[in-house]
């Protein structure tokens, strides 16, 4: 017989089984799928506000395109394909087919951003001088901004419900350490080398990110197998009528995500943690514009702040491992807020601008970093798409309407930016309270070593 302690350690979840070689394998699919994803995020909405600015669009207008539309797009279509994912047994697996069919459409999408401003030019020709060119430009980039975030909220809940699957639990935290810091050397790449050059050169970046993701995802779908699940809850027969067999499917849905205190509890905390970065996140460019600082500057200042977001990123994914990603979410909570009250009071100009920058952007970070993993920490296996989507619909609804709420205010206070880091304040001391609830709720049911979800 052969020395036990010889063998090879091996990491296991459902039915996949991993060498050491093994999951370095899955993560450099999976970080390679995120680097793709992550480019499309760090890039094409800061070009996207370039845009809207130089057509003079409202800061309310901005809340509503960029926060509520995907927020409302989410609340339609989260429930669907999270219900539908969970229970689709095929050969490529439950959610790489997703994967599969919004890869073109998210292309095309970007694509067709990339050519806006012609195709509004175009568009302005055909309808008639009435129609002004900003109007014409916004309907275009409005058009293919909605098929772009339709794509992308599908795809972002796949995605994650995929390492959710495959990623074992035991390295899970430093998993998503090691996503978070692709994360932010996508973030790197695009402030320090690229958005100095977006406004003059945009059509290009706009291809170049569209041909990267369409890559990207096409390998992870290629390379990345899912394993065996256990069977779904027995279908509604064919032959019952198909309003009926609606309301079966959505009744089963709203039970399994609301039909528990402890997951409303989950659900606030999970929306209200996120919300309170929107407000400094979403407009600190156009802060750093009203201070007049330069968007190449600007763009360089940030990637500081990744680099050292970078630095931090596996460090906490493993003090999530440990001590719990909860409780770290908590921690970093609280650290947001005294940096929100410190920015409220203390930036006056583009100096202290520079230092607020960082300062913000690296704890938003951390917030990020370790509460990636709290979901698959708290949530069932079984249904983990389906009830973290019924959690999405708690922040869709909060989104949405925050954010134009937001801009109207910002509109009416003549572009103060100033207050959004006095909001993040106010939110952020509301979601540590939310948390703080939710884990001594996590701790009656077990804690770190004992829980079991309900």
């Amino acid at each position: 017989m052969g020395d036990p302690s010889s063998e090879k350690r091996t990491w296991k979840v459902g039915t996949l089984t991993y060498t050491s070689g093994g999951l370095v394998a899955l993560f450099g699919w999976l970080l390679w799928g995120d680097f793709a994803w992550q480019m499309r995020d760090r890039s094409i909405l800061p070009m996207m506000q370039l845009l809207f600015k130089k057509y003079d669009v409202s800061d309310m207008v901005v809340g509503l395109l960029f926060s509520s539309l995907p927020l409302a797009i989410g609340l339609v279509t989260s429930p669907v394909v999270s219900y539908l994912s969970d229970r689709h047994r095929g050969r490529r697996g439950r959610r790489i087919p997703y994967l599969i069919l919004t890869t073109p459409l998210i292309v095309g999408s970007i694509v067709g951003l990339a050519f806006s401003p012609r195709l509004g030019a175009c568009l302005q020709k055909i309808l008639g001088p009435t129609m002004g060119l900003s109007l014409s430009v916004l309907l275009i980039m409005g058009m293919f901004w909605t098929v772009f975030e339709f794509a992308c909220g599908i795809a972002n809940m796949v995605f994650g419900a995929l390492a959710n699957d495959v990623v074992p639990q035991a390295v899970i935290g430093r998993f998503f350490g090691m996503f978070r810091a692709v994360s932010l050397v996508a973030g790197i790449l695009f402030n320090y080398c690229l958005f100095g050059k977006a406004e003059a050169h945009f059509s290009w970046l706009f291809l170049g990110v569209g041909a990267l993701y369409g890559l990207g995802f096409l390998m992870v779908c290629l390379k990345v197998k899912e394993g065996a699940y256990p069977p779904p809850p027995p279908p509604v027969p064919r032959e019952t009528a198909p309003l009926k067999r609606f309301l079966m499917a959505a009744t089963s849905y709203f039970q399994d995500g609301f039909g528990h205190s402890y997951y409303l509890w989950f659900f606030a905390a999970s929306a209200v943690g996120p919300l309170a970065l929107t407000p400094a996140t979403l407009y600190v460019l156009y802060f750093a514009k009203s201070l007049g600082m330069n968007m190449e500057t600007y763009g360089k200042y940030l990637a500081l702040s990744f680099v050292v977001s970078l630095c931090l990123a596996y460090p906490l994914g493993a003090l999530a491992d440990r001590f719990h990603p909860l409780r770290m979410t908590i921690i970093s909570l609280v650290l947001y807020m005294a940096v929100m009250l410190w920015c409220g009071l203390c930036v006056k100009d583009a100096s202290a601008f520079r230092l607020a920058v960082i300062a913000q952007s690296v704890l938003a970070g951390c917030f990020y970093t370790v509460s990636l993993s709290v979901p698959q920490k708290l949530l069932p296996r079984d249904k983990f798409a389906q009830i973290g989507s019924a959690g999405g619909i708690i922040a869709c609804l909060a989104g949405v309407l925050f954010a134009p709420g937001l801009g109207v205010f910002l509109d009416y206070t003549n572009h103060n930016y100033r207050y959004t880091y006095y909001i993040g304040f106010v939110l952020a001391g509301f979601a540590v309270l939310l948390n703080l609830v939710l884990h001594s709720k996590f701790m009656a049911l077990g804690g770190p070593k004992n829980y079991v979800a309900p």
